[in-house]
């Protein structure tokens, strides 16, 4: 069989361009959606442990691009990008994107050292060396009275746990009160100034005042604090020196800055 010139020419032309066509997903009144779109969405979707790559990811993923230019392109028709307060939105954006691109830059080209860590860890354990958690209860009322009260009852015999069922704090009533072990930094200063000067086992005397209401306090036990190992807290560790390194960065930036 002898293909005819023209055949010919016409076959060699779809098979130069059946690459291109092969490197689009879809089409939308003309405009080319690319693989290339969908590779990207789907390296990010896996990269946050969202998904693993499969086809049913990919095609779902195509189904939202091609949804997503639909829409641009009727508020394209409408001006919709036009309007002040949409191009103040999408500069915002903008400046958004690439200043986290910067920082993102920033910590890949400065990481945080193990050494550094692990001289944080060490900074960050002596200061707690000789400091104390403490493991109290309270009852919280909306009155004074309310809370003389309760200290009457508890003196005459009653259970802290079934009197702190009525506490006006939603999130230790249920637990009779308990607000388990904590640093006394962790409270309010009237209510950590009252809890410290207790004695194990021991019931404020008398309501302690604080912006929540009246508490009734008792101390159930003290121990020194507890620091977890390097193991457990290394990323912690090193991200609060990241932002420490971030937030030096920037105000490096700002102190060279010309503002007037």
């Amino acid at each position: 069989m002898i293909v005819k010139p023209a055949r010919l020419l016409l076959a060699v032309t779809a098979m130069v361009a059946l690459p291109s066509f092969a490197q689009n997903v879809a089409t939308v009144n003309g405009k080319a959606i690319p693989a290339s779109k969908v590779d990207q969405v789907v390296k990010q979707v896996v990269a946050q442990g969202k998904a693993t790559d499969s086809p049913q990811l990919r095609e779902a993923i195509k189904k939202d691009l091609i949804g997503r230019e639909v829409l641009i392109q009727e508020a394209d028709k409408q001006g919709i990008g036009t309007r002040p307060e949409v191009k103040n939105a999408i500069d915002n954006a903008r400046q958004s994107i690439i200043i986290n691109a910067m920082l993102a830059d920033y910590v890949k080209k400065n990481p945080v050292k193990d050494a550094d860590i692990k001289a944080e860890y060490d900074k960050i354990k002596a200061a707690q060396s000789g400091r104390k958690e403490y493991h109290a209860r309270h009852i919280l009322v909306a009155t004074e009275d309310e809370a003389k009260g309760i200290i009457t009852k508890l003196k005459g015999g009653a259970k802290f746990e079934d009197l702190a069922k009525a506490s006006k704090d939603p999130g230790s009533a249920a637990n009779g009160g308990d607000l388990g072990w904590a640093d006394p930094e962790g409270f309010v200063p009237e209510f950590s100034k009252a809890m410290t000067s207790l004695q194990k086992g021991a019931i404020t005397d008398t309501p302690v005042k604080t912006q929540y209401g009246y508490h009734v306090i008792k101390l159930e036990d003290t121990r020194a604090v507890q620091i977890p190992p390097l193991e457990e807290v290394k990323q912690q560790v090193a991200e609060g020196l990241q932002q420490r390194k971030l937030a030096a960065f920037r105000e490096q930036l700002m102190n060279k800055a010309k503002i007037q």
